[in-house]
């Protein structure tokens, strides 16, 4: 299918602007600071949103509709689980993790920040935690990369390697160029316009079917268990469909926005702000499947490339109900999706490359300028191997995004979680907890997988029993580590 001149148009513009913010910010980068962690600017608006976007990628305009389209509201437990994961976060680790990593060594990077909180000398904690960090994030860079090439093939009627290539392009470049804060203010931008398309996509599917009564009565004709919230649902799977909330406590691209915020005094504008945002994206998410039922069973003769592929929903909704012109920009919102997650992603890579291998190891002296090109270079370079594995969209490894997110979750999520409220905690438990989490998501994944039961939610629980037996063994924590601890606690207290 060739698309219309009016969205061409559209998402060149789009792309366009993008780019220019990353210029823009290339102008306020002028160390290692700026360039990864925006020199620690970011006011409540800008933290909130891109946090928000820097999370959800096309999943929320393509898989969490399509799911709903075909199951109905059953599978719509993933949704508040991470609404329920994304608020806890906020409330107990953005905050204190804004002023911890401050007072342990202005840590740039969750690396970083382990080796300073625990005083780990031997640097065993910044290599593995950048290693888990390489790993995972190069993965979901190539599905992200992957989900770019989609959208540009299936919209344009490009060929998948053409596509490939178009879809990163635009990313890599601001990403390249104005570091953090392009990555942030391009969020913003982004998360913008994901909110308008999925408050606007549902309203004027439901208008399209006659309103609030025939939508509903024709979602019921089609089949009224779309209504039953526990459709062919047990409660292992519940639990495990609400278990990629915990999955928020140990995202390094997530957590670096809570890093950056200009003060901790920011944070609680900030989740009002980030929590709004994310449960109106996912009610319109929701809503635009839950919808799209109706409105395609009204219309079966258009119904055909959805029931193909139900990811498509949003899509052909867009296309047949808008304007060209306005189509483009609701599309474009898939690509500002797929760009703000990938480009926070590389640049967390990068970071963990600059900061945690070249800067520690290599060239402890590098000036800032030198830093700064280096995490350039580092972006080009995951985004290279990213695209290398892309390059075969049938590659199993693109299937292990859950995977990544349980391994980020288990690994790093109970370290950074109690690191932040039990000052006790020693090196000895952050490195079980970061083993026994990675390990037990691992071996969960691939043996006891016929349970049922997402391997996030035990690798979380036995990492947060290492951390505590194991903190409990050995040299406790020493007196600079506590002083640290509880001078950070007390500022973030008082703000």
């Amino acid at each position: 299918m060739t698309a219309s001149t009016p969205m061409l148009i559209t998402f060149v513009v789009y792309i366009a602007a993008m780019v220019l913010i990353g210029l823009f910010a290339y102008l306020r980068t002028n160390n290692l600071s700026d360039y990864i962690l925006g020199g620690r600017s970011l006011g409540s608006f800008v933290t909130a949103l891109s946090a928000g976007a820097s999370d959800m990628s096309g999943w929320l305009l393509m898989g969490l509709p399509g799911a709903i389209y075909m199951s109905g509201l059953s599978e719509s437990w993933i949704a508040i689980g991470l609404i329920v994961g994304a608020y806890l976060n906020w409330l107990f680790v953005a905050g204190r993790l804004r002023v911890q990593t401050e007072h342990n060594g202005n840590a740039l990077t969750l690396p970083d920040y382990f080796t300073n909180r625990f005083e780990d000398t031997s640097k065993v904690l910044r290599i593995l935690s950048a290693l888990v960090i390489l790993l995972f994030f190069t993965i979901y860079c190539a599905s992200g990369v992957v989900a770019g090439a989609r959208l540009f093939e299936s919209t344009f009627g490009m060929s998948y390697q053409t596509a490939l290539w178009a879809g990163a392009a635009a990313t890599i470049a601001y990403t390249f160029v104005g570091g953090f804060l392009a990555v942030s203010w391009t969020d913003t931008v982004q998360a913008s316009l994901m909110i308008f398309a999925l408050i606007l996509t549902p309203i004027v599917v439901m208008l399209a079917t006659g309103g609030i009564d025939p939508t509903f009565a024709a979602i019921e004709m089609k089949d009224a268990a779309n209504f039953d919230m526990l459709k062919g649902a047990s409660f292992i799977g519940v639990i495990s469909l609400m278990g990629w909330g915990l999955g928020y406590f140990g995202q390094p691209h997530i957590l670096a926005r809570f890093m950056a915020a200009d003060s901790v005094k920011s944070i609680p504008a900030a989740r009002r702000i980030s929590m709004t945002w994310m449960v109106l994206c996912l009610g319109g998410a929701v809503a635009v499947g839950f919808f799209g039922i109706a409105y395609f069973s009204a219309h079966p003769e258009l119904a055909g490339p959805v029931t193909e592929n139900p990811e498509r929903v949003f899509i052909e909704l867009a296309k047949i109900l808008f304007n060209p012109w306005v189509a483009g920009v609701l599309l474009s919102a898939i690509l500002a999706a797929v760009m703000s997650t990938l480009s926070c992603q590389l640049l967390v890579c990068s970071s963990a490359l600059t900061e945690d291998f070249y800067k520690s190891f290599l060239r402890k002296n590098a000036s800032q300028k030198e830093l700064v090109w280096v995490g350039r270079a580092m972006v080009l370079l995951v985004a290279v191997v990213a695209i290398a594995i892309a390059a075969n969209p049938d590659s199993k490894v693109l299937g292990l995004v859950s995977y990544a997110w349980a391994g980020f979750g288990a690994a790093f999520g109970p370290v950074v979680l109690i690191s932040l409220i039990w000052k006790n905690m020693t090196r000895n438990g952050a490195l079980a907890g970061m083993l026994v989490g990675a390990l037990t998501v691992i071996l969960w994944k691939n043996f006891l997988n016929h349970l049922g039961l997402y391997e996030i939610i035990p690798g979380f629980i036995f990492a947060s029993i290492a951390i505590l037996v194991f903190s409990k063994i050995g040299q406790g924590p020493s007196a600079s580590m506590l002083a640290r601890f509880e001078k950070a606690e007390r500022e973030y207290q008082d703000a």
